[in-house]
């Protein structure tokens, strides 16, 4: 189907539709997928099971049996040609969620290692992580594990050769542009420089994970 305004719908499975409306890892662009999402959550069609924002598309999970394809790819050309513009307001002046960190030591395992390779102090590594302000991209590999981006070139680190069987809850990672904190204890390939005792994802919450795509987060030395 052609892209209308800037969208590009496929459809990857008989139950799935993507919107893609952009090709880059971009502020711009993800917010207004977000935008997207509210919008068609706000006007959900009955069938649809699920809406789930990523880095520059909008995935769309949907019973086949009660959906007509062809006119929930009209409602997503309408939604973004009508309440999606393409230059989109930005989202920069909302409030950041503050995460503290204990960094290094067994907390922060390969804090030394990003440290080498940034060719700087473990200091100067706290104080790169710590000084920016990342954006929730996308939530996805587990409940609550949300890409935040981006992070200082200087220490951009990449994965590890060969992952950890296990990566306590908590965890502060490194894996290139990206940075991101485990939400339960599982098998992964970050680099560890720290740890943070809030709970990222709890069931026993109105909203069970603590960060949503489009929020802003910085962390804090504690």
């Amino acid at each position: 189907m052609a892209p209308d305004r800037g969208v590009r719908i496929e459809f990857p499975g008989d139950g799935c539709l993507s919107a893609a409306l952009g090709d880059a890892i971009a502020p711009a662009i993800n917010a207004r997928c977000v935008a997207l999402a509210v919008e068609l959550d706000r006007t959900r069609r009955e069938g649809i099971r699920d809406i789930v924002p990523g880095f520059h598309t909008v995935m769309v999970y949907f019973d086949p049996l009660r959906v007509d394809r062809h006119a929930l790819a009209a409602d997503v050309e309408r939604l973004v040609s009508e309440r999606i513009p393409l230059t989109f307001a930005s989202d920069e002046d909302k409030a950041a969620i503050v995460i503290p960190v204990h960094y290094g030591g067994v907390d922060g395992p390969d804090l030394e290692d990003v440290a080498a390779f940034g060719r700087c102090s473990v200091d100067d590594v706290i104080r790169l992580h710590a000084g920016s302000t990342y954006r929730v991209y996308m939530l996805g590999f587990l409940p609550g594990f949300a890409y935040l981006g981006t992070v200082d070139s200087r220490i951009a680190i990449g994965r590890l050769d060969a992952p950890r069987m296990k990566v306590r809850a908590g965890s502060v990672g490194i894996a290139g542009a990206q940075t991101a904190v485990y939400p339960c204890d599982t098998p992964g390939g970050w680099r560890i420089i720290g740890r943070t005792d809030l709970a990222m994802f709890d069931v026993t919450r109105a909203n069970a994970a603590l960060l949503s795509a489009g929020q802003r987060v910085t962390f804090v030395s504690a």
